[in-house]
């Protein structure tokens, strides 16, 4: 049998999944946890301030959400979040093709970038309180670091990878580096360009409370340090569970944009 007889006679026996059931799986795997977590509450019969129920922890989601709580402090450590994408992404983007274009700087900015990037966010946190105040500034410059190193690897890597032979047909061309850039290396390096955003959103969440945390009177991180000093675990268990939802969210809009941004991949694959 011939390859393209192969990969035809692999796709159609390859079990294609509905789009309800990519519905279904995930909204089962919320519902055996949500049973999971209730039987051990009724198991261990723990007080409501170590593991509160389910049903304590929606009755707290809807009490702070009609009040209007809720979407507040969502809102701010959704503005703080966003912010930090946008510049710590594009930072990472400019600063990433620069490198790429002058070896040199590369070399001579890598022990710093090494260094920068392995140490503890929650480390930096303060010190960046300190120097930038506790408001939103602070909280957006913490995110766009979290977000600036993943991003910034993953463009070196992606126009690292270009085939030198496409290079070389661009310069037989006369072609300019604007049109270099968008023809050849911008779609190049996309894949792996979106792979670090991707991981960058939900680093993105983590550095955002990670400032809350430290200092804040605002965000879901300040909703955590208030259950947790007036040992409110159900509102500590929303805030966290809105986190999560969050993260969720954000990963699989980054995840749309990809596979709209490299639909031409698909299109290639179906038909080469």
């Amino acid at each position: 049998m011939t390859e393209p007889l192969k990969n035809e006679h692999a796709q159609r026996l390859s079990p294609r999944i509905s789009p309800l059931l990519r519905i279904l799986y995930p909204l089962g795997s919320v519902i055996l946890l949500l049973a999971l977590w209730q039987v051990l509450y009724s198991l261990l019969k723990l007080p409501a301030f170590i593991l509160p129920s389910p049903k304590m922890v929606w009755d707290k989601f809807l009490l702070i959400l009609l009040n209007g709580t809720w979407w507040h402090h969502l809102s701010w450590t959704l503005l703080e979040i966003l912010l930090g994408l946008l510049i710590g992404g594009l930072a990472a983007t400019l600063i990433g093709y620069g490198l790429s274009k002058l070896s040199f700087l590369e070399r001579l900015m890598a022990p710093f970038l090494v260094g920068s990037s392995s140490l503890p966010m929650v480390a930096v946190a303060p010190l960046l309180i300190i120097w930038f105040g506790a408001g939103l500034g602070s909280k957006v410059l913490i995110c766009s670091l979290t977000v600036f190193f993943p991003v910034l690897v993953n463009v070196l890597v992606g126009l690292r990878n270009t085939p030198q032979e496409l290079h070389e047909l661009m310069r037989s061309l006369n072609a300019s580096p604007w049109q270099k850039l968008t023809m050849l290396e911008l779609p190049a390096a996309l894949p792996v360009l979106l792979g670090g955003l991707r991981v960058g959103t939900t680093l993105s969440v983590i550095g955002a409370i990670v400032g809350e945390l430290v200092s804040s009177d605002r965000g879901l991180g300040f909703l955590i340090n208030v259950g947790r000093g007036q040992y409110d675990t159900a509102l500590v268990f929303v805030a966290v569970l809105s986190l999560i939802l969050m993260a969720s969210l954000l990963y699989y809009v980054v995840l749309l944009l990809e596979r709209r941004a490299l639909v031409w991949q698909t299109w290639r694959k179906d038909h080469l």
